[in-house]
């Protein structure tokens, strides 16, 4: 692609969710909203062959589907209430489709299905874009308009995602597609506790991005999608066996690792507001997460053949931005539980 549309198309990316998180007004908000849709289909279809294809076209029918209903919502609280902004007389129906069109764009369950399609048909570094700097713009106004969200639906709706991205990746041999259900875990875990406490689901977000930024680096660097490829990482770089391996363990939330910093918490929080059986069932799911990351890992690190190895293994990366980033992203995405006193103060 040429670079000059390559660079538009990445400064319109980048400045979809600045608008969304900058602007109090629901229509800005939905400007923001397209800008991050229509500038990333390109990078979707950059891959000629029919499966990027099929999935530039999933993803567009969806999240155009739900700008659509976002969209009619906005119009629906402006004829009822003369302002672009939500209030406390704001209709449940228009809260609802609200609710509805956000949970579409961040591929919340029950409207999950195009997520898993989408990341599989498409290159690693288009997927790591779609799992992490997509999600910014919907969480922000979710972030906006807790206040008028009904905690009970919005629980639901979290523990049905936690359900869903624990249960549909056991099955799961593409690592795309493990790396989509897991997206769709721990967004149940950010709607969970907004509305008890925002400012944790930006915690959990941010460790979420650092998370999934290391386990695509790592699958980038040796171009590593399905889990028979990796098991073949030993022979390659074992160098990274190490760190894809606690990587998957904090992606898990295994303590003492920087992934069951966001959990724990979170935890904590929802029994202060006595919600004792969202918290147990949604503990109860993270070790279904929990499994199938230890089956990754099984199959990263202990299928080794008992033969001698002749062949050159490369104890260093060849590219150089990997070379600091890596190893520094490892760090902070498993080191950082620590700092949890200083965080939670």
């Amino acid at each position: 692609m040429n670079p000059i549309t390559l660079a538009i198309i990445y400064s319109t990316i980048i400045l979809g969710p600045f608008i969304t998180m900058s602007s109090s007004n629901l229509l800005l908000m939905w400007v923001g909203l397209e800008f991050s849709l229509l500038a990333i289909v390109p990078l979707l279809i950059n891959k000629k062959n029919p499966r990027s294809t099929e999935a530039a076209t999933k993803y567009f029918i969806t999240q155009a589907t739900a700008s659509m209903i976002f969209l009619l919502a906005i119009i629906l609280n402006y004829k009822q209430l003369g302002t672009w902004t939500f209030q406390q007389q704001t209709n449940n129906l228009t809260l609802m489709m609200t609710l509805i069109s956000l949970s579409m764009k961040l591929g919340l369950a029950p409207f999950h299905h195009w997520l898993p399609e989408v990341t599989q048909g498409i290159e690693l570094h288009t997927g790591l874009i779609l799992l992490t700097w997509q999600k910014i713009a919907p969480l922000s106004i979710l972030f906006q308009i807790y206040n008028f969200l009904n905690p009970t639906i919005t629980l639901i709706l979290a523990i049905l995602s936690i359900f869903i991205g624990a249960w549909g990746g056991l099955n799961q041999t593409q690592l795309r597609k493990i790396m989509a259900y897991s997206s769709i875990a721990h967004m149940g875990w950010m709607l969970a506790i907004i509305p008890f406490n925002p400012s944790l689901t930006l915690l959990n977000l941010l460790i979420y991005i650092m998370l999934t930024i290391t386990m695509f680096m790592i699958l980038m660097l040796n171009s590593s999608t399905s889990i028979s490829s990796i098991s073949l990482l030993w022979n390659k770089t074992p160098s990274t066996l190490a760190l894809m391996s606690i990587t998957l363990l904090s992606l898990g939330g295994l303590p003492p690792l920087t992934g069951f910093l966001p959990k724990w918490i979170i935890v904590t929080e929802l029994l202060k507001n006595n919600c004792l059986i969202w918290a147990t069932m949604m503990a109860m799911m993270a070790l279904l997460n929990l499994f199938f990351y230890t089956r990754l890992i099984y199959s990263t690190s202990l299928t080794t053949f008992p033969t001698n190895n002749n062949s050159k293994m490369m104890y260093y990366f060849t590219n150089s931005k990997y070379n600091l980033t890596l190893p520094l992203l490892t760090i902070m995405s498993t080191m950082t539980l620590p700092l949890s006193p200083q965080l939670t103060m």
